[in-house]
């Protein structure tokens, strides 16, 4: 497999792109956490950007849904966000104060549902702004990012409660203990396998569950990588950032893990996406936007 690293430098700075996601439109969509704006890339590396109305929102996490609609998560105004593809750009705030929205991910019910950090909540919109909350059993669990699961469910990280949790469209949730001890889960993806992977900040590792409950966990090579975000790809793999080492990661559904190193030093890579092409993209908070062209 060949691989060759492209940076793009975003047109305004001190932007810190954050979240990333692959849009309908053939582009990557990508919040910029510190120019409060959405940006947008082109697979040329063309770039535009929308301004959020509200002043220093924190915009974080990002998605695409099925719609083409691009919802994000205002983790300082206490919102969550959605652009629609002409241009029109609401807010809708949520019922409890300093909720802190990170994570985002669309339901199979149509909803889009996101985490409250703060609040220890799952919450979900739907395509109406109709908000709806459930609480966690652990009001400080501090739920991260979320993703659909294989099993019609949505799955997410606890960073501080050590656990995977698994909610239903009804609300149902369940919980599962890592066996790494304050691992601090973050990113959270459902791989090419159908089972639910995700990372370990603290621990160091990526973890593998089945819907059933059952973890593996792999030890990423480089010591306090810091792995953050992760993303399918298509090849029967998944990819992760390590923004301590300033590295790309990429694991097999058996658990070998590759590392590439980042061309910019001290990037801070984050979000990450993967396109239908099979290159990987992903969000550096030196006011770049990082691509890995992949080929066999």
């Amino acid at each position: 497999m060949k691989t060759t690293f492209v940076e793009y430098a975003v047109s305004k700075p001190e932007s810190g792109p954050y979240g990333i996601a692959c849009g309908k439109d053939g582009a990557l969509w990508f919040t910029e956490q510190k120019g409060n704006r959405i940006g947008r890339i082109t697979d040329g590396g063309e770039m535009s950007s929308f301004e959020v109305p509200t002043p220093q929102a924190g915009v974080m996490s990002i998605i695409s849904n099925v719609r083409g609609d691009i919802w994000f998560t205002e983790y300082h105004a206490n919102r969550i966000g959605k652009l629609q593809a002409n241009g029109s750009l609401k807010e809708y705030t949520l019922p409890g104060a300093n909720a802190a929205p990170f994570g985002i991910a669309e339901g199979p019910d149509g909803a889009v549902w996101f985490t409250e950090m703060n609040a220890g909540k799952i919450g979900k919109i739907t395509s109406s702004g109709e908000i709806t909350e459930y609480e966690l059993p652990d009001a400080k669990a501090y739920p991260s990012f979320i993703t659909q699961g294989p099993d019609g469910a949505l799955w997410f990280s606890e960073n501080q409660g050590n656990k995977i949790g698994r909610i239903t469209t009804a609300g149902e949730i369940t919980e599962y203990d890592i066996p790494t001890p304050q691992s601090g889960p973050v990113g959270i993806a459902c791989g090419p396998d159908g089972a639910i992977w995700f990372v370990e900040i603290m621990g160091n590792k990526i973890g593998k569950m089945t819907p059933g409950g059952a973890i593996a966990e792999y030890d990423i090579p480089t010591p306090n990588a810091r792995p953050h975000a992760i993303v399918p790809g298509i090849r029967g793999d998944l990819w992760f950032t390590e923004w301590a080492s300033n590295q790309i990661g990429r694991i097999t559904i058996d658990g070998k893990i590759t590392e590439y190193a980042i061309p910019t030093a001290k990037a801070e890579p984050h979000g990450i996406a993967v396109s239908a092409g099979g290159d990987v993209w992903f969000a550096e908070e030196c006011d770049r936007i990082g691509r890995l062209m992949v080929s066999e």
